[in-house]
C-alpha cells in the first residue's frame, strides 16, 4: 500500500500478488485449500472456486488465516461442515481468533462458518491422497508445510530442520518460500531458497511469498534452470503412480 516502486506500478499481471495460498484438486474431485488468506473471497471469485472439501493450515499468522469466515459460503453450497487441519498451536489460535464460530449459540446457522478442527499428529488422508505434514522453521516458530505424492508446499520458512529433509525426497514439484534478495529473520531469501531447492532436488521448483523487491520478469531471468517464480492463477499438474491432481 502507498508504494510507487517499479513492481507495484508494473503492468505485468504476475506482479499483482494476493496473499499466498494454494488449492489442490485431487484426481477424485476432492478440493483441498491450504490456508485461508484475507484475500480468499477475491481469489475465489477470480478463479471460480466452487468447492472446498478441507482446509490445511500452515500456521496462524494473519495473512494465512484471516479469510476463514469466507468458508461459510461453501458450507451453504455443500450443505456440510468443512474439516480444518493444523498443528495444535495453530488450531488453538484459530479457535481463539474466531471464538464466535465455536461458542453457542453463535456456532449454529448460516451466519458463521461450520468447521471441525483436527490437530495433526502425523500423516492423514483426504480423498484417496495421503498428506504428510513437513515441519519447517518460520523464525523461532515451527510451522507446517505439506507433501502430497510428489508435490510439496513450503511457505513461510527460513530453515528446514534436519528431520524434515527426508520427507522431501523424490519430488516432481516443489513450491517454497523466497521473500526477497536480502536475508530475513523468518523467510528464505532468494539465494537461500535456491540452495534449499537444489538440496531437495525436485524436478521443478516454484518460489512463492515474494515481496515487491522481486519483480517477476527481472527475477525470472536470474533463476537457475527449472526454477521459477510462481504467480497468482498459476496451475500446475502433478502426475505420478500415487496421485493425480492440480495445484
Amino acid at each position: 500500500m502507498g508504494c510507487d516502486c517499479a513492481t507495484c506500478c508494473s503492468e505485468d499481471p504476475r506482479d499483482r500478488r494476493w496473499r499466498p495460498s494454494v488449492l489442490i484438486q485431487l484426481g477424485d474431485g476432492t478440493s483441498v485449500l491450504v490456508d485461508t488468506s484475507p484475500d480468499l473471497r477475491a481469489q475465489a471469485l477470480k478463479f471460480d472456486i466452487r468447492r472446498i472439501d478441507a482446509v490445511l493450515f500452515t500456521h496462524s499468522h494473519a495473512d494465512h488465516v484471516f479469510g476463514l469466515d469466507e468458508v461459510r459460503r461453501y458450507n451453504y453450497l455443500q450443505g456440510e461442515a468443512i474439516p480444518c487441519y493444523g498443528d495444535r498451536r495453530t488450531i488453538t489460535d484459530i479457535r481463539q481468533m474466531f471464538a464466535y464460530i465455536f461458542k453457542p449459540p453463535e456456532q449454529t446457522g448460516s451466519h458463521v462458518p461450520q468447521i471441525v478442527t483436527f490437530p495433526l499428529e502425523g500423516s492423514f488422508s483426504l480423498g484417496h491422497q495421503t498428506f504428510i505434514p513437513v515441519p519447517v522453521q518460520h523464525g523461532q516458530r515451527t510451522i507446517l508445510g505439506f507433501r502430497a505424492g510428489r508435490f510439496a508446499y513450503l511457505t513461510d520458512c527460513n530453515r528446514i530442520p534436519d528431520a524434515s529433509w527426508g520427507l522431501l525426497k523424490d519430488l516432481d514439484l516443489l513450491v517454497i518460500d523466497a521473500l526477497r534478495p536480502q536475508s530475513h529473520p523468518t523467510h528464505f531469501s532468494v539465494d537461500e531458497a535456491v540452495d534449499a531447492a537444489r538440496r531437495i532436488g525436485a524436478a521443478r521448483t516454484y518460489f512463492t511469498h515474494m515481496c515487491h523487491d522481486l519483480s517477476h520478469a527481472a527475477t525470472s531471468t536470474q533463476l537457475p534452470d527449472k526454477m521459477e517464480l510462481a504467480y497468482d492463477g498459476l496451475v500446475l499438474n502433478v502426475l505420478d503412480d500415487s496421485s493425480s491432481f492440480t495445484a
